[in-house]
């Protein structure tokens, strides 16, 4: 290869680099627009919201009105909301990081009878619309008394999840079988086996399936709609609605609680991006 065709090839490469960063950054600006318009926002006045004289007034709160997040907290119960939603969301995810690796772990192996058949109405429930099967689960859960509790928004969980259950499944089946072989030879059961040598490997998958149910939890909406009717039992997502109607024309106040429901998900996430990308990567990759 001459001077002038290396020279090329790194041209097309640093070319093609940059247009790749180029589309990046522009998709990173489009996606960030409604998160920044709704932070700009929330530390803005009433009067601010309203000049649309200039791009720098639409786009820049001056000054910042850092007292919209205290006045929030003040107006509404926004702390018991708070902690609703995280009563809710630690039961719901406990309950999904205890039952469905080990329902995935019993599917991926061991052979018994109509394992598959039953593998298959598990992945057929999936395709059911929650609309569908809302009534007669209301109907249950007001029978034995549940209504206006947590028990039905955390209690689900405890009885696994079928795309959980699904995704950790394909994980195990791309875990080599020696491994928990080995283990029994050396006198370990089933379950330490299970617990010592392959839950470790599936570590990425379960932190993955977490976290999806860490935003559903918190993000759901419907559930607390159906199953709460009293106002110190709402979870931030039935609360920020509450406020809404209550609230609705005070917008700078109205994106200071969408704010403050958003914020700690995408700490979250910020935090635990690694284990979120590898689970989901290699769940797709294995089995």
């Amino acid at each position: 290869m001459t001077a002038a065709a290396g020279q090329n090839l790194i041209w097309r490469k640093w070319m093609a680099t940059a247009l790749i960063h180029t589309a990046l950054v522009i998709g990173l600006v489009i996606f960030a627009m409604p998160l920044y318009g709704m932070i700009a926002t929330a530390l803005k006045s009433d009067t601010q919201v309203q000049d649309i004289s200039s791009l720098r007034r639409i786009l820049v709160p001056d000054p910042v009105m850092w007292r919209n997040f205290t006045d929030v907290i003040h107006r509404v119960p926004f702390l018991r909301y708070f902690a609703n939603s995280l009563t809710i969301v630690f039961l719901s995810v406990l309950g999904v990081a205890a039952v469905c690796p080990l329902v995935a772990y019993g599917f991926a192996r061991f052979r018994w009878p109509g394992r598959d058949k039953v593998f298959f109405l598990l992945l057929a429930t999936m395709m059911i619309p929650p609309q569908v099967t809302m009534v007669p689960v209301y109907l249950i859960f007001s029978e034995i008394g549940w209504v206006n509790t947590f028990k039905p928004l955390w209690v689900p969980a405890w009885f696994g999840v079928p795309f959980y259950i699904f995704l950790l499944r394909q994980f195990f089946l791309g875990v080599p079988k020696e491994l928990d072989e080995a283990a029994m030879i050396d006198g370990a059961g089933s379950f330490t086996a299970y617990r010592l040598v392959l839950l470790p490997q599936v570590r990425p998958a379960v932190i993955a399936i977490m976290l999806f149910q860490v935003i559903g939890a918190w993000n759901d909406f419907m559930g607390p709609l159906i199953y709460i009717n009293s106002i110190p039992k709402m979870p931030l997502a039935l609360g920020i609605q509450a406020f809404v109607l209550n609230h609705g024309s005070e917008w700078p106040l109205l994106f200071a609680a969408a704010t403050m429901m958003t914020l700690p998900v995408m700490i979250l996430y910020f935090f635990t991006q690694r284990f979120f990308v590898e689970g989901t990567t290699l769940t797709g990759i294995k089995g």
